[in-house]
């Protein structure tokens, strides 16, 4: 998967359309204020109001009895695998999870952890391929010893694991001994599309974090949810990684002001990406994956543009997508891109499609 968006000649023209990610979103003023307002204190400590206010809240949302502020999503996920999980350890999850695809090999390089890839369409397994993976208890074999899920999930196409699938999996989990965790990244995107309550969708996880640094629209933050006795062991390795804080209120504060104001409106996320779909594939030579959430992907072959070629071809007309393999593109919408946007995105890819024939 590309992780940078494509470099722009000397003479392309300013973005006029970011698809790139969820994560190109800027804080509106109006959450710059509420951060400039934001009663602060030395949050390591535990002497900070408004992290201690989002944590409680964030404990709440997601029905758990306690909460860890922490500075990004990756974070979420180190703390948690090494809080779970002994070097040595396996943990089962997707072929195209992001512990596996995008952190840097940081299970295994900070935790001697190994991620033991499963199959299934749109990034979802189900206790079937479990069974499968299942692995004997002896001295020979790797403990099998957590189990992680991606919601929504990313390269599934911003896919919903309905909640009675995730209840499922998480029981065969629990009586095989293994813990559960759950990679909240976009939870709230499969919450509002699913209309399913955010406690119902992790009901049964061990640990489940959610990141604001995505439709949410805040510059920095996460949180990781669990019991109280996982989270006072999760600070130890938020501690040995850096991750305590300051004056984090300021942060804090962004996050709650997305928890108030920008939740609801992801709906509009998921309303754009439908209409991007629909216009993608009226593009001779595209093929389009249907949306579930704020994410489409489509497959350029039938264009004969590789996907970053047609991200540089974009990047050049003030557009940008991102390229996730060598004919699969994607493009995110979000706070910071509305209909309008969308509608000049998709007239940019077919002239640039259009362009090559």
């Amino acid at each position: 998967m590309s992780h940078a968006p494509p470099r722009p000649s000397r003479n392309a023209p300013p973005v006029r359309v970011n698809l790139y990610s969820d994560t190109q979103t800027r804080p509106t003023p109006a959450m710059k204020a509420a951060m400039m307002a934001a009663e602060t204190g030395d949050e390591q400590a535990g002497l900070d109001p408004t992290v201690d206010a989002l944590c409680d809240r964030m404990a709440a949302l997601l029905g758990t009895e306690a909460a860890l502020f922490l500075p990004s999503g990756t974070m979420c996920n180190r703390v948690a695998l090494l809080t779970h999980c002994r070097p040595g350890d396996g943990v089962l999850a997707h072929e195209t999870a992001h512990i596996l695809s995008a952190e840097g090999g940081g299970a295994a390089a900070l935790g001697g952890v190994q991620i033991m890839p499963l199959p299934g369409a749109r990034g979802q397994f189900d206790v079937a391929t479990l069974e499968a993976a299942l692995l004997p208890r002896s001295r020979y074999a790797v403990p099998q010893t957590l189990l992680a899920v991606e919601q929504t999930s990313n390269l599934g196409g911003g896919a919903v694991w309905p909640a009675a699938r995730l209840r499922e999996i998480a029981a065969w989990a629990h009586a095989h001994g293994m813990a559960t965790h759950m990679d909240g990244a976009r939870l709230l995107n499969a919450v509002v599309a699913s209309g399913v309550p955010a406690a119902e969708m992790a009901a049964g996880y061990d640990s489940v974090w959610l990141d604001f640094t995505k439709g949410l629209g805040a510059p920095l933050g996460a949180v990781l949810c669990g019991p109280a006795a996982f989270i006072d062991r999760a600070w130890v390795w938020k501690q040995r990684l850096g991750g305590g804080l300051r004056q984090a209120g300021l942060c804090a504060a962004a996050c709650l002001y997305a928890l108030d104001h920008h939740v609801a409106r992801l709906a509009e996320d998921h309303a754009n990406a439908a209409a991007l779909a629909r216009a993608l594939a009226q593009v001779e030579g595209i093929t389009v994956e249907s949306p579930e959430t704020n994410l489409v992907f489509f497959d350029t072959s039938g264009t004969g543009l590789r996907a970053a070629d047609l991200a540089a071809r974009l990047r050049e007309r003030g557009v940008l997508i991102s390229a996730t393999g060598e004919w699969r593109a994607r493009a995110c919408t979000h706070l910071d891109v509305d209909r309008a946007q969308v509608d000049l995105a998709a007239a940019m890819v077919r002239d640039s499609v259009a362009g090559r024939r």
